[in-house]
């Protein structure tokens, strides 16, 4: 299900194992795998195979429009419930979901009072591990953190950073695979599934699409990556006139207020 450009990730990051365990080459670690002979092997793959590259406020655009143009909607469409759900569907090591929460740290006081879930979910138990424990070294934030940001939004911890208690408790994170069925989850406001499928190939990036598209609210918005689009995949998909990297239901075209720049 990888595209054919990424095959070289399975020789390069799963060799290692190979070697490990004495096998002779990846075909035979992949029957090995499957044999469920060796308790574990699958968890191992699954860590080394997990691309696990992120950083805070990555890319930038898709936290601006999120708060320029997303919240702004929903604290008028949502007024009556005053609930918001995002998900951040490739949490990796956390920098992304404590973003839309510093997000929302900025924005409080339009927020008092508001139930705001944000659910960070990932493949790797690694990852996950490190992001509910919220740690970063200097390197980590100061890539895409402002001083402002970080001192207001972090303590120190040692030689290292870690995310204020309040960031910490809007998040929640759980385990799973986007090539599984999210529906058990709800349906969400706004949906981060960035820098992901471009490890994917077109059936399983149109699958995957889909899949979103049934917990996306009616007029919910999913950001897909700066390199990721929809374009030649059959999904009901629609980009948002306005917000660069936003995609939608049909049902959100016709809402005044969701494509605002």
């Amino acid at each position: 299900m990888l595209g054919e450009e990424k095959a070289y990730l399975l020789e390069n990051r799963l060799m290692p194992i190979v070697r490990r365990y004495e096998l002779d080459s990846v075909e035979t670690l992949v029957s090995k795998l499957r044999a469920g002979t060796s308790p574990g092997l699958g968890d191992e793959i699954i860590e080394v195979m997990t691309t696990n590259e992120s950083l805070f406020f990555r890319d930038t655009k898709p936290f601006e429009q999120m708060r320029s143009a997303s919240l702004p909607y929903f604290q008028n469409a949502r007024a009556s419930k005053r609930k918001l759900r995002i998900w951040s569907a490739a949490a990796s090591t956390g920098q992304e979901p404590y973003s839309i929460a510093m997000v929302f740290g900025e924005e409080k006081e339009k927020f008092q009072g508001w139930n705001i879930e944000i659910f960070g979910t990932d493949l790797s138990r690694e990852a996950l591990a490190r992001a509910k424990e919220g740690i970063y070294t200097q390197f980590e934030v100061q890539r895409g953190m402002s001083i402002q940001m970080l001192l207001k939004y972090f303590g120190k911890v040692d030689a290292k950073w870690q995310v204020n208690k309040e960031i910490r408790d809007m998040v929640k994170f759980a385990e799973f695979n986007l090539l599984e069925d999210p529906k058990k989850f709800g349906t969400f406001d706004i949906i981060f599934c960035r820098n992901v499928l471009i490890y994917f190939d077109k059936d399983t990036k149109t699958k995957v699409l889909n899949r979103l598209a049934k917990v996306l609210a009616p007029d919910g918005v999913l950001f897909l990556g700066a390199a990721e689009t929809i374009l030649g995949l059959e999904t009901e998909l629609q980009p948002i006139p306005g917000m660069r990297g936003a995609y939608g239901m049909p049902e959100a075209m016709k809402v005044e207020g969701v494509a605002v720049s």
